[in-house]
């Protein structure tokens, strides 16, 4: 039988203003329909362009080109009938569990006694009863996270938009939030007619989507569309439900032929590559770990699940890796490379001069800083000089992640130093 459309994207592309003029594409050709009665997933990388999506999706964000329509309406300003939970529980800290949900109500200008009782109707289905008084200081993080939902709930949307909403929970907390907000949606106890969902965790999207859309990187785009026909509740240990985790490992850890030469395994060659911050003791322990345990060589998923990592954590950090030739990947398997077990087997000196090495070879931003700082009489330069190059290459936020990534990694390497306090680079 044919679902209803709730919303509709058709050939949607966004990009961001550089620093110096030119732009950023980050969202290219996206082309998506959600129906009534599903929960649609979109899973990638960070800064994949996911949570771009979502937001113009919201009305948020204007897109560049292509349209945006909600039940045959252009969406292009935030709508009362769509909801949004973010990563951040975004509560106001002078305001009562009930005050913060109310909130949306009130600027809907809803009459007090109706903005109340529908307030503690709201909380006490996501189960924060005898809590309305509270303030966010006295709640955990999952309670924290429930008062977001119960705002987003309570203006009765038919369409719930989550921007990776229990990523900042810990395991088990984002575990009994998950079953409980599809325990709400099974029972029809919620007015949503959909779910959008972005991640970046494989087995959040196999546990709860209807769909899974992949997303790709530089620019976004969704590479391929995953139906899930598992039954809730979904067992993580059941075999369909292992395979199809492994098939979407596979799915985004192929190479993009179509778009990118031989050499695309690494993303980008040159000082506008995007870093994205992975700290050398999460780094090294991967590498450890995988040359001690795994005799160089590993599946994904099992290691993802020895380490207690989700799928696009563990992807970045084994995609880092490769980008310093120290790892490569194939499929779901990664294996060591001669210099990743030189380094895995090697003393704290040993490591510093592997990974200064590769920093230097592998990293341009990396190479760049020290060049400069060799060329200087008194080796010193300031931060804001790179930092104002690399963003002709990128927006503002991905610019300050790439520099505190190439800080980080080469005060490691020992390469150059960093003083926080003047905001420059020099050599000890």
């Amino acid at each position: 039988m044919q679902k209803n459309s709730i919303v509709e994207v058709k050939n949607v592309r966004h990009h961001y203003r550089k620093g110096s003029g030119g732009d950023f594409l980050v969202l290219e050709d996206i082309n998506l329909s959600l129906y009534e009665d599903e929960i649609v997933c979109l899973l990638g990388r960070s800064g994949a362009g996911k949570s771009t999506l979502l937001r113009t999706i919201s009305g948020l964000i204007r897109p560049t080109e292509g349209t945006i329509t909600m039940q045959n309406t252009p969406i292009t300003e935030p709508r009362e009938d769509i909801a949004m939970v973010f990563q951040s529980f975004a509560l106001f800290p002078w305001l009562s569990v009930q005050e913060n949900v109310e909130l949306g109500l009130e600027a809907r200008r809803i009459n007090p006694d109706e903005r109340h009782r529908r307030a503690i109707q709201a909380i006490d289905l996501i189960g924060l009863d005898g809590n309305e008084e509270a303030f966010p200081r006295e709640l955990s993080g999952g309670m924290q996270q429930r008062v977001g939902l119960a705002r987003a709930l309570v203006i009765k949307p038919s369409l719930l938009l989550m921007d990776e909403a229990f990523s900042a929970l810990d395991v088990l907390t984002a575990e009994i939030l998950r079953a409980d907000l599809l325990d709400l949606w099974i029972e029809g106890q919620l007015t949503i007619k959909s779910i959008l969902m972005v991640t970046h965790n494989i087995e959040e999207a196999v546990l709860m989507a209807d769909r899974i859309l992949i997303f790709g990187s530089n620019p976004g785009r969704i590479i391929s569309e995953v139906p899930v026909s598992m039954p809730h509740p979904r067992n993580r240990l059941a075999p369909e439900f292992r395979t199809l985790v492994d098939s979407i490992y596979e799915k985004m850890t192929s190479r993009d032929t179509q778009r990118t030469n031989k050499d695309s395994v690494f993303p980008g060659t040159g000082i506008g590559m995007v870093l994205h911050y992975i700290s050398t003791n999460i780094l090294q322990g991967f590498l450890e770990t995988l040359y001690t345990v795994h005799n160089g060589q590993a599946d994904l998923p099992k290691l993802a699940e020895l380490l207690s990592l989700d799928g696009g954590d563990i992807l970045h950090i084994a995609e880092t890796l490769q980008l310093f030739r120290f790892c490569e990947l194939d499929g779901t398997d990664v294996h060591l490379t001669s210099k990743g077990k030189e380094f895995a087997a090697g003393g704290i000196d040993q490591r510093k001069k592997l990974f200064r090495d590769h920093l230097q070879s592998y990293i341009p931003l990396a190479a760049r800083i020290r060049s400069v700082l060799d060329e200087r009489r008194d080796h010193i330069a300031p931060m804001s000089r790179f930092r104002d190059e690399i963003e002709d290459y990128m927006p503002e936020e991905p610019a300050e992640e790439t520099m505190k990534t190439v800080i980080s990694w080469g005060r490691f390497a020992e390469l150059y130093a960093y003083n926080e306090q003047t905001g420059k680079f020099y050599l000890e």
